[in-house]
């Protein structure tokens, strides 16, 4: 279902408030620069800041934006149950294709607990779900085998993996069978990633490059490996600085430096990038030919 260029959309905020007019502009922009799916409302879309009502708010107006030219993966992830599936039948409303569902954070279940998550939010709700596994903020970490018996579920289609752990393409692809989408949720590493089965990434340098990543990620499908390695040197000085500070802060920032009038506001706690970080993302944006 998901393959390609896929961007965690950053939110943009003016004056505190969700800058609707921007987020259909940027939209369009993704679209049209070769973006194959959208996600709203994922960690780099600063979802948890954000009330229940803004989030959904937020989800609607990208399917609504989206128009049916490309597909949109809306972040329903909570550490409650009851406020994922909330989450997913406000987005099954409003039109989504599927859901990013982080296993529970902070509380940190169990294999088990993890299992019986997402059994409750497929009997809730029959959005196909995409698991993220995304252990360094969850501290929470899905298995191999527990993703086998998640996959088996028929609504679990595939995974956003963010581990950072390449053995687990393969491992995964083993285990839950070569239909399971595997989508990479590490810019850095998407190459190698890819090389081993992947279908594409959910990532945040296709806010600020959305064509670039998309040329790498068609590279990488159609096996013109040296197109995508020359590729991944262009732009792998961005993937890195754009996480020199505390994310979205950085590619945010790059936003404003490569789009006009696009607003680099955070919302609390998170803050704007250092003065370092500011010259490491300006310094990459030139590398790839942004600026």
């Amino acid at each position: 279902m998901f393959r390609g260029s896929i961007p965690a959309l950053v939110t943009p905020f003016r004056d505190g408030a969700f800058d609707e007019g921007t987020y259909r502009k940027f939209i369009d922009l993704q679209i049209e620069s070769g973006s194959s799916a959208l996600v709203p409302c994922g960690t780099t879309g600063e979802s948890a800041t954000m009330t229940i009502v803004e989030h959904d708010r937020v989800v609607s107006v990208c399917v609504e934006q989206a128009a049916g030219r490309v597909p949109v993966i809306a972040g329903c992830g909570s550490n409650d149950t009851r406020v994922a599936l909330e989450h997913m039948r406000a987005a099954q409303r409003a039109g989504a294709a599927a859901a990013l569902l982080v296993p529970p954070y902070y509380n940190r279940p169990s294999q088990a607990g993890i299992i019986a998550h997402f059994e409750a939010l497929a009997e809730g709700c029959d959005l196909p779900i995409m698991l993220y596994n995304v252990p360094g903020r969850t501290s929470v970490d899905i298995h191999v085998d527990t993703m086998a018996r998640l996959a088996a579920m028929p609504s679990v289609i595939g995974v956003k993996d963010a581990t950072g752990n390449a053995v687990r393409v393969t491992a995964q692809r083993l285990a839950c069978g070569t239909d399971f989408c595997q989508l990479s949720g590490n810019d850095d590493m998407a190459l190698g990633f890819m090389a081993m089965g992947g279908l594409g990434c959910i990532s945040v340098t296709a806010n600020v490059a959305p064509a670039l990543c998309a040329e790498f990620q068609d590279a990488c499908l159609e096996g013109r490996w040296g197109d995508a390695l020359a590729l991944q040197d262009k732009l792998f000085p961005l993937h890195t600085a754009l996480f020199s500070d505390a994310s979205p802060g950085p590619v945010k920032y790059a936003l404003s430096r490569v789009l006009s009038d696009f607003p680099s506001e955070l919302r609390l706690p998170m803050t704007e990038p250092s003065a370092a970080s500011r010259a490491q993302v300006d310094a990459a944006l030139l590398t790839a030919g942004l600026l």
